[in-house]
């Protein structure tokens, strides 16, 4: 029987990341880049924003946590939108769509923003493809999906954590929190999240 718990613990372990950290891209549509990504997933952003010639970069993200009174940026949207400005690409292709200041479902209130802005400016796509870090791919992608409907098909790419390698996530702290606290944050917002009330 220890053996057998063994095994099971080894593959979910081995399996755990990769379940999180999805890729499941859709070719077309829009694309939306989460605004807190690291430099090198902004500048990964950049390089798909070019690669697949989209027409823009939308840039989510709420209020910056630390330093926002120091900086010429308020949210993490205008600050990613900024990164990328430098990173080449031009003013009229990337936009900053910043979220309002939450407690909690963070990602969530970045898709309902997202929505509300396109609406206000009369877009209807039909895809959203959405570039996201790590483990945080999958829930991201949920959450998107919850708020766009079942008319608009969300794809979703996982910029690989620079902080940790990816296989061999538990031997890292970092990696081992980052991946537990995303996996209990997926099982909430598949089993127990509901929409705030408006």
């Amino acid at each position: 029987m220890g053996l057998g718990l063994s095994v099971v613990l080894v593959v979910f372990i081995r399996c755990l990341y990769p379940f999180l950290a999805l890729n499941d891209p859709v070719s077309g549509g829009l694309l939306v880049v989460e605004g807190w990504l690291p430099d090198y997933g902004l500048q990964l952003a950049s390089v798909e924003f070019k690669r697949e010639h989209y027409q823009r970069i939308y840039v989510t993200g709420g209020p910056l946590e630390m330093g926002m009174h120091l900086a010429a940026y308020q949210t993490y949207a205008q600050l990613g939108a900024a990164t990328l400005l430098k990173l080449g690409l031009d003013s009229n292709v990337v936009q900053a769509v910043p979220a309002p200041m939450v407690r909690q479902d963070r990602t969530y209130s970045s898709a309902v923003s997202l929505k509300k802005w396109l609406l206000e400016h009369d877009l209807k796509p039909t895809k959203i493809q959405l570039l996201s870090e790590g483990p945080h791919a999958r829930r991201s992608r949920l959450l998107y999906e919850k708020v766009m409907g079942e008319d608009v098909a969300i794809g979703v790419t996982s910029i690989p954590s620079g902080q940790y390698d990816p296989k061999h996530w538990w031997h890292y702290s970092s990696g081992f929190r980052n991946v537990i606290d995303e996996a209990v944050a997926y099982l909430y917002a598949r089993l127990l999240f509901s929409p705030p009330k408006e």
